[in-house]
């Protein structure tokens, strides 16, 4: 097990560096603009990395940053909703059975029922996977296209601009944090998403 954290952190840290060294790129926002799309309907890893590292690069550019992540995240819940709607055996079930999810479908779709907007707003700010609610929301158009808009902005948007702030004030001394406590701070993270699956479970 110590060996699999330390070949799981190593890989992570080669990530980071990448992504800093990207970071400055003209085409880097292109790329967190596509990462942040495309992990709100199939991709498993959040556009938080992406953004973190862009950001810590460059303090002064979070909020762009920030707004280009929830662009992002916002077009592909359309993806997402697409998929539900009119994809749902061909695509969305195997979508939902690679992460094991497709057991809560109907408690996410009750959660729908019971709370609409609420679910949506809570998927997208915290580590529960965001993909299950826009392709639930799609599903019989569970939720209208309305609701699912503004959900995914509101959500979407306070998570990384929140993310965004801290950075603008706190970059340079976050980045020193980083460097220091990286692969604490790496399990950590991915014990989040772990635990974003789990919240899912316990829905059902």
């Amino acid at each position: 097990m110590k060996n699999f954290f330390a070949a799981l952190t190593g890989i992570l840290r080669r990530l980071k560096e990448w992504v800093e060294s990207y970071a400055e790129r003209p085409s880097a926002g292109w790329a967190l603009f596509t990462i942040a799309f495309i992990e709100s309907s199939f991709f498993p890893i959040p556009p938080d990395v992406l953004l973190i590292a862009m950001s810590v690069a460059a303090p002064k550019k979070s909020y762009r940053y920030a707004l280009i992540c929830t662009a992002g995240s916002v077009c592909g819940a359309f993806l997402g909703y697409l998929i539900g709607y009119a994809l749902f055996e061909t695509v969305g079930r195997p979508i939902l059975e690679f992460y094991g999810a497709l057991g809560q479908f109907e408690a996410v779709l009750a959660s729908y029922r019971e709370n609409g907007i609420m679910a949506l707003f809570i998927a997208g700010f915290t580590p529960i996977p965001f993909k299950l609610f826009t392709i639930a929301a799609g599903f019989n158009q569970t939720l209208d296209m309305t609701t699912l808009v503004i959900g995914s902005i509101i959500g979407r948007s306070s998570r990384f601009f929140l993310v965004g702030a801290l950075l603008n004030f706190y970059g340079a001394s976050i980045k020193s944090f980083l460097d220091r406590y990286f692969d604490r701070l790496s399990l950590a993270f991915v014990a989040l998403l772990l635990l974003g699956f789990l919240a899912v479970k316990l829905l059902a």
